[in-house]
């Protein structure tokens, strides 16, 4: 309890960095004095959001008076310390680090993916590592390719813990960790299982903060390159929200600049006959969650309602707590949604066989390449979703293509699919499909709108939100979003303990912030990036004409002549599905 209350109470101590004095809070770390003074230190196993670990060693300094230099991540600044962070012996140190690291290491950079983008390749440079002075065994592992989304490739792997360590602390799925000792340590599945057997949910964090080529997506590019150059296919292409404010970022456009415009010209020059906005999907998903949230609140149905827009947060829920199944919603994805009705409304308005669609969606999630191929999402012996590209999957065919998405000009995209909301937009940020929701709910119930749209209770990056809505005088809704899978323990825990905040309707994302930080997005975890995409996709809901997604002329028309009217039984037909318990499932 001492050390706790120590750790909680600051004081200033002074410090000497590099000759240079400093008064500093002696709360922090070597590495975080460091950094708010402008000096470098490298680092490779070191997040901001996870406990530091000290086990790549390239962060050591030198602190006069010790007897071995210091991991300056975990180390705490005392009064009087001398530290020097760049000495001839601590830059000798970390080029004998980089150095085992590399002589360990598969070295095959040319075609790695992460060629020009890994950590350790970047060390490699700086510390000037240009032949193998170490030269002995390598560690031998099989690649596990098992997983539908996600590869594994062991050989690669440099044993920093930032997989473990986001898995364990960041989402409570404590699906990997170090197993065995010395050279044979290796990080892998519970038993030595397989990412397909194991209890991983494929939300991908674990690939965002890996500095090497160990993890990734499995990358089906190859394979929809092969269906638009089928002359007897045509291949169409959903755009999820939050890609259009992140995937700029790559091609040196302002964090948080919308490029819907450009994207949909790369995309039409890239061979796909048709480009939807998957906004119209949400849309649709609003309509029928919303109306389900009422049936459920004025039928007196099982409460709370559960978003299921996430598909790792689906999985999560499968395998640990398929008691909540009969509070889950019964709504497909937006994306799943969206491409039922691609293969039917679609199709019949475009007189086009179905089977001859090959329905690809742009995602900033890796779990729905998980979701593209469950079973229950299969319409009529069609699958709603044929391949899933992540946004990083997109970056690399944009310029393997080589197109310049700055210098392209906008085009608009295709209808009847085309049309979008505010509301439908805001998918993309934590709170967003609650706050969509909440929106048409209030229509649905009064036949009026909301005065004040804006639901700023459910805004903001933060883990939890709650927040009380006045649907009308006699009923207040309680509601709460959560994003990033141990917040989400934590709701589930709550409703397990008989929903003690009488919670009406939940909102669950897989990934902290959701989807603007989701696992198929653009590498790191940059807190502030993420903020400026969400707040990116506010912005542009306040610019949209049209911000409810009860008012999606195309949507209203899909209902008029296709779906007849909300939770008609043509909507549950190609719009709604089930779950199970992952241990009664084969895959």
């Amino acid at each position: 309890m001492a050390t706790s209350t120590k750790l909680l109470i600051s004081k200033p101590v002074n410090i000497w960095m590099n000759d240079e004095p400093m008064k500093v809070e002696d709360t922090q770390t070597i590495l975080q004095v460091a950094r708010n003074h402008g000096i470098h230190i490298p680092t490779l196993c070191y997040l901001d959001e996870i406990t530091p670990t000290g086990s790549c060693r390239i962060c050591v300094v030198e602190v006069e008076g010790f007897p071995r230099p210091v991991p300056s991540c975990s180390t705490f600044v005392k009064e009087g310390m001398k530290i020097h962070t760049n000495s001839p012996k601590i830059q000798a140190i970390r080029k004998v680090i980089v150095e085992l690291l590399v002589a360990n290491h598969e070295m095959d950079c040319l075609y790695c993916e992460r060629n020009g983008e890994c950590e350790l390749q970047d060390l490699a440079k700086i510390y000037n590592i240009r032949d193998h002075r170490f030269l002995g065994s390598k560690r031998q592992n099989p690649l596990d390719q098992t997983s539908m989304a996600l590869v594994r490739d062991p050989n690669k792997c440099i044993l920093c813990q930032r997989c473990v360590k986001v898995c364990d602390e960041v989402q409570s799925v404590h699906a990997i960790d170090v197993t065995k000792r010395g050279f044979e340590s290796i990080v892998t599945s519970a038993f030595g299982k397989t990412i397909h057997e194991s209890s991983c949910v494929l939300c991908g964090q674990c690939v965002r903060v890996c500095p090497t080529g160990a993890l990734k997506e499995r990358d089906v590019s190859t394979e929809v390159r092969e269906a638009i150059d089928d002359p007897n296919t045509i291949v169409t292409v959903q755009v999820a929200p939050s890609i259009s404010v992140t995937i700029g970022e790559e091609f040196g456009f302002p964090i948080g600049t919308d490029v819907s415009g450009k994207l949909v010209t790369a995309l039409k020059r890239m061979g796909f006959d048709a480009v939807f906005d998957t906004v119209f999907g949400a849309d649709l998903t609003i309509l029928e969650e919303a109306n389900e949230l009422i049936k459920r609140i004025t039928e007196n149905k099982t409460l709370p309602l559960i978003s299921t827009c996430s598909p790792g947060w689906i999985k999560f829920m499968e395998h640990e707590y398929a008691d909540l199944i009969p509070y889950m919603s019964t709504c497909k994805s937006p994306m799943s949604m969206q491409g039922a009705i691609i293969k039917s409304y679609w199709a019949k308005n475009q007189q086009i066989m179905p089977k001859r669609i090959f329905q690809v969606a742009i995602m900033p999630c890796m779990a729905k390449k998980f979701e593209a191929d469950r079973s229950e999402l299969v319409n009529d012996g069609l699958p709603n979703t044929d391949a899933v590209l992540t946004t990083r999957e997109l970056i690399r065919a944009i310029k393997k293509f080589g197109l310049d998405l700055k210098s392209l000009p906008d085009s608009k995209y295709d209808d009847p699919l085309g049309e979008s909301t505010g509301a439908g937009k805001i998918f993309g940020a934590s709170g967003g499909v609650m706050e969509a929701a909440l929106r048409t709910a209030y229509w649905l119930v009064n036949k009026k709108n909301l005065e004040h749209l804006e639901i700023t209770q459910v805004r903001g990056i933060e883990g939890i939100k709650r927040a009380k809505i006045q649907l009308t005088p006699e009923l207040t809704v309680n509601c709460v979003a959560a994003s990033g899978l141990k917040n989400a323990r934590i709701i589930c825990d709550e409703i397990r303990a008989g929903n003690p905040n009488n919670y009406h309707f939940i909102e669950i994302m897989a990934c902290p912030g959701g989807c603007i930080n989701g696992g198929g997005q653009p590498r790191g975890m940059d807190l502030e990036v993420i903020k400026q995409r969400a707040q990116a996709l506010y912005k542009l809901d306040e610019q949209y004409t049209i911000r409810l997604s009860h008012e999606n002329t195309a949507v209203q028309r899909l209902y008029a002549n296709f779906l007849k009217t909300l939770g008609s039984n043509e909507a549950h037909h190609l719009l709604h599905t089930h779950y199970y318990p992952r241990s009664e499932r084969r895959h």
